[in-house]
């Protein structure tokens, strides 16, 4: 090639012959995609604030001048049975003289729970213990040893389930590992305690 760029002169030289192109027209001052000057602001871009409006509110998630943040501490409303959630099991949060759940709320003196352990605890040798013990068992035999390796998984679910006032609710605690079960028995029977 004697030309260093061959599209230097910007002429279309492979495939079909092409039509010469001509670029869009628009109107004075206006850029493509945006509205012109004066015009009324097409959808998606920022709206006019109306006359009502003396400025603009705080963000999504932001609390207005002299509000106070949402959070945690804030006193228990009027009307709300039960005040402030002292423990949670899932779906299920048990307040000073209550339980609320998805299925309704229900009194907490008198109520019965109950837990059972639906997780598993499997002991396995992981695949990269086998490959290190093929590869060196070939060279020595103490790469046997990496056949001792064990690798524990626990998967399942604690389900916790709540009977009061003649209603009832089971919620599903994911298990992440071995000591998932006592956890949530402690907690559960933190709760036997309150309901007595």
């Amino acid at each position: 090639m004697t030309e260093p760029n061959p599209y230097a002169d910007d002429s279309y030289k492979w495939g079909p012959p092409q039509q010469p192109g001509r670029p869009p027209t628009v109107a004075d001052g206006q850029g493509y995609g945006y509205p012109a000057p004066g015009a009324a602001p097409a959808y998606g871009y920022p709206q006019p604030l109306p006359d009502s409006a003396t400025q603009p509110g705080p963000g999504y998630g932001y609390p207005g001048p002299g509000q106070q943040a949402p959070g945690y501490n804030l006193p228990a409303q009027q009307g709300m049975p039960g005040g402030v959630p002292m423990l949670s099991f899932g779906d299920i949060t048990v307040m000073n003289d209550s339980i609320v759940t998805p299925s309704g709320t229900m009194p907490l003196k008198g109520a019965v729970w109950t837990a059972t352990d639906m997780s598993r605890t499997e002991e396995k040798i992981p695949p990269v213990a086998i490959v290190l013990a093929i590869v060196f068992a070939l060279l020595c035999l103490i790469g046997l040893l990496f056949l001792l390796m064990k690798e524990k998984k626990t998967t399942g679910f604690i389900q916790v389930t709540v009977t009061s006032g003649g209603r009832h609710h089971s919620t599903m605690i994911p298990a992440m590992g071995p000591e998932t079960f006592p956890m949530v028995m402690a907690q559960l029977n933190t709760a036997r305690s309150m309901s007595a």
